[in-house]
């Protein structure tokens, strides 16, 4: 049975404040960078949920959801998840990546030391649900990907226009993030995001977008 509707309320704007309204986002959202050198200094707990809101509030397939925000600020639990984190970090960097992707991560300067979980004030651990078990039935998630893709980009975005900074750290495999966590088995790890205000001697490498022509095409 379809659903009740409701009058889709969004305010109309002009055409000049429209462009103006999205010319500040750009300018803003340009200076967003993954940054891996925070500053101990707390973040409230009200200010973290409100911007795992505004990632809960991504659309998804059959308004399914299938994502879960797991925040931690504690220090034993974040220290868990570094150490397990850098046990496979060091796999990674020292057996499991090819010389081409050891190629392109050269320049960033990233190796298997990964302090920051334990010094960003919160990490934000997003899962991925790929189904869910009701009154004993099983019911898929369409879309699971693509879904957690959007709420991640928003919670992202929502931190950034916040003034809190982030990284997006996927240490690969993940599986020790969901034992750590306690996590069923239907939620798989996606995304591991430290979130706090960037330490005073932060610096992040100098890096460019591609032209925006090489990305965007029109009616071919």
């Amino acid at each position: 049975m379809p659903l009740p509707q409701i009058p889709y309320s969004l305010e109309r704007r002009g055409d000049s404040e429209m462009l103006a309204r999205a010319k500040a986002m750009l300018a803003q959202m340009r200076t967003r960078r993954s940054c891996r050198m925070f500053s101990a200094e707390p973040v409230s707990r009200e200010l973290i949920e409100t911007l795992a809101a505004v990632g809960h509030s991504a659309p998804s397939g059959a308004n399914r959801q299938p994502w879960r925000f797991v925040a931690v600020n504690d220090p034993a639990i974040k220290h868990r998840i570094r150490m397990a984190a850098e046990e496979e970090e060091r796999e990674n960097y020292g057996h499991r990546f090819p010389p081409d992707w050891l190629d392109a991560l050269e320049p960033l300067g990233t190796d298997a030391n990964k302090e920051f979980l334990d010094i960003a004030p919160w990490l934000v651990v997003m899962f991925r649900v790929d189904w869910e078990e009701i009154d004993g039935k099983r019911f898929q998630n369409y879309y699971p990907a693509e879904s957690i893709g959007i709420a991640a980009g928003m919670f992202l975005a929502a931190c950034h226009q916040a003034g809190l900074a982030t990284l997006t750290h996927t240490p690969s495999p993940m599986k020790f993030l969901r034992e750590i966590l306690h996590r069923p088995v239907n939620e798989k790890p996606y995304l591991v995001v430290p979130v706090g205000h960037p330490a005073k001697s932060a610096t992040v490498p100098m890096i460019s977008k591609k032209p925006l022509g090489d990305v965007l095409f029109w009616n071919v």
